[in-house]
């Protein structure tokens, strides 16, 4: 590649960048962090890579998940646990639905930066910089926390590395053995005030075990029944810390950006000639773009040109965030100009961003129907046009937080603020997302089926 190191970006025009105080503190930063082993390592990268290029080819399913942001004051063993069981929940029941390897990607170990609409906040008559994310500076509203602060990026490094180590030992360690994700699973289904429409299916996984225990299938004789594989993920947004863990892989001489096996631009950053596209052009990462209801098509193919030049399958997954008013106007005449040009490009649906609006006592929430809706229209969307709807991608949690309304126990905006937790976007709680991971089961399973 020419014309490209893990510095170019820093030509470009950028956007959604923290202004810090000392910039001789923010390069002794990026010194530091440059020294710092890898958090993932770029085999695990490949590896991901061959899987998303199956599922761009219609032979698996991406189920990509977890905190809006994560927080380093909310950084908890069981909270990183029941995570990571409920994205094990969810891929059972689609994993039997579209008889298909689902691949596990987790919004985890480095979901530390987020974008603003404004750079600013206003309370009281008081303004000061907007809260970017704990790896830039603190959620308090005071002078102090709101101050970008580089050492936070050491910080985010010592977390993500902590997280990734608990999720390794989780995944290798028997938490996810298929027998004990059913029985969560079931648990869930019976304890559910729609439980009858969710039985059929959990029953027909447990028929699904018994068989294979039956021949013998199991913990003992084989691994898959005992272990998984969960890669991270997280926006690339905050680049002076991509570029500090940017490493050349000694097998293959290629640039890696080993802060995440995936990373993604999102819609506020994707400007073709700014310095996020220019960064994520060069490393070898799959990468994810977020594409909002305003995209043109015009748009994703100068993106696919720029960040996927060879046209390999694995390297791009687009992720429609347009909600669900919009999804069925905006969508069709991008996947149909993908499609016409041959490009490979994993097609997977965030239904949470675009269906984002304010209750009546101020915080921010998402509708389950809403989220629902964008769902069936972004499937629907696929089938019409002879594509492949190849995953979802969700803000979500394991814990029994009140922040989105709706789903089987009907939240209402009155009890939002019973268990409202998040520091920046609300997110679907362990509930609404298993309900969820059952609804999808049902158009999954017709688009497996219309592909053979």
């Amino acid at each position: 590649m020419t014309n490209w190191s893990a510095r170019s970006w820093r030509d470009k025009p950028i956007q959604q960048q923290p202004q810090y105080a000392s910039l001789n503190e923010l390069q002794m930063v990026e010194q530091q962090l440059k020294k710092f082993p890898p958090l993932v390592f770029a085999e695990e990268i490949r590896a991901l890579r061959s899987q998303l290029g199956r599922v761009s080819q219609g032979h698996g399913f991406l189920l990509q998940g977890g905190d809006c942001a994560e927080s380093f004051s909310d950084f908890t063993a069981p909270k990183i646990r029941d995570t990571f069981k409920v994205i094990l929940q969810m891929a059972v029941v689609m994993t039997f639905a579209g008889s298909c390897p689902v691949t596990k990607v987790a919004r985890m170990a480095g979901q530390y930066a987020k974008p603003r609409s404004s750079d600013f906040e206003s309370i009281d008559g008081m303004s000061l910089p907007s809260y970017r994310g704990d790896i830039i500076n603190g959620a308090d509203f005071t002078e102090q926390a709101r101050q970008p602060d580089p050492n936070r990026m050491i910080n985010a490094y010592h977390h993500s590395a902590a997280t990734l180590n608990l999720l390794r030992a989780f995944a290798q360690g028997g938490l996810a053995d298929l027998h004990k994700v059913h029985k969560w699973n079931m648990s869930f289904v019976e304890a559910n005030p729609l439980k009858e429409k969710y039985m059929q299916v959990a029953e027909q996984i447990q028929s699904a075990l018994k068989f294979m225990e039956v021949l013998g299938i199991n913990a003992q004789s084989n691994a898959t029944i005992h272990e998984t594989q969960l890669f991270t993920s997280h926006e690339a947004l905050l680049l002076s810390y991509e570029e500090a863990l940017t490493r050349t892989d000694t097998l293959t001489g290629l640039p890696y950006d080993c802060s995440a096996h995936m990373v993604w631009i999102g819609e506020r950053t994707r400007q073709i000639d700014h310095a996020h596209v220019e960064f994520m052009r060069g490393i070898h990462n799959p990468l994810g773009v977020k594409i909002g209801p305003t995209t043109k098509p015009d748009d994703v193919i100068q993106l696919l040109d720029v960040l996927n030049p060879q046209n390999e399958p694995g390297r791009m997954t687009l992720i429609t965030r347009m909600g669900a008013d919009n999804l069925g106007d905006a969508l069709p005449s991008i996947v149909r100009r993908v499609k016409a040009e041959g490009r490979h490009v994993v097609w997977s649906s965030d239904p949470m961003h675009g269906n984002t609006v304010k209750a009546e006592n101020g915080l921010k929430t998402r509708n389950f129907d809403a989220i629902h809706r964008e769902l069936r229209q972004f499937f629907a969307v696929h089938q019409a046009e002879g594509t492949y709807p190849g995953g979802v991608h969700l803000e979500m949690t394991g814990e029994d937080v009140t922040e989105c309304t709706g789903g089987a126990y009907q939240i209402s905006e009155h009890d939002l603020t019973q268990r409202y937790r998040t520091q920046c976007d609300p997110r679907l709680n362990a509930d609404q997302v298993l309900e969820l991971a059952f609804l999808v089961a049902d158009s999954l399973k017709e688009a497996r089926q219309g592909r053979g």
